[in-house]
């Protein structure tokens, strides 16, 4: 019963942290495309919401319960495969922190233009340029994890 349902937690947050970060990601490029400030604001507010609510738990317990199925199973975690995933995970950590930066930034700045009915100023367009730049290698990081965590290839060096 312990290896099933350390299993449902691993393959459920690592669905939940994949979900929400393409579905918001997915929505906030959507809403800054429509051009629809009041829609942008909105997006922003909800996306900043998504990420404490989904994304970092699921971000805390997704190497918690890997580290732990691995134990259970008596898998080295000097294989080859958690090694990738750990250090592609790394990467796609060291790409969120400053988007969780940027997403609150321009949450602010977008309700502020919302609130003084202007429009979006230089720095908001900036830092969505960022902030989509960044999402690039930690979508292709994760989408490797889950090669990785399915496949789990045996490389010998």
């Amino acid at each position: 019963m312990e290896y099933e349902l350390l299993k449902w937690a691993h393959l459920l947050s690592a669905t939940i942290l994949f979900g929400t970060g393409l579905g918001s990601a997915f929505y906030k490029w959507c809403a800054d495309r429509s051009g629809n400030l009041q829609t942008i604001a909105h997006t922003n507010k909800t996306v900043v919401i998504a990420d404490w609510v989904f994304t970092t738990p699921a971000i805390i317990i997704q190497p918690i319960t890997g580290i732990w199925l691995a134990h259970v199973l008596g898998v080295s975690l000097y294989e080859f495969w958690i090694i990738a995933a750990f250090g592609l995970y790394f990467i796609a950590g060291a790409c969120w922190l400053p988007v969780v930066w940027l997403q609150i930034q321009m949450r602010n700045i977008s309700r502020q233009a919302v609130r003084e009915k202007t429009c979006l100023n230089t720095t908001y367009h900036r830092y969505a340029k960022i902030w989509f730049w960044l999402g690039i290698p930690a979508f292709l990081s994760m989408i490797t994890v889950y090669f990785l965590m399915v496949f789990k290839p045996v490389i010998t060096l």
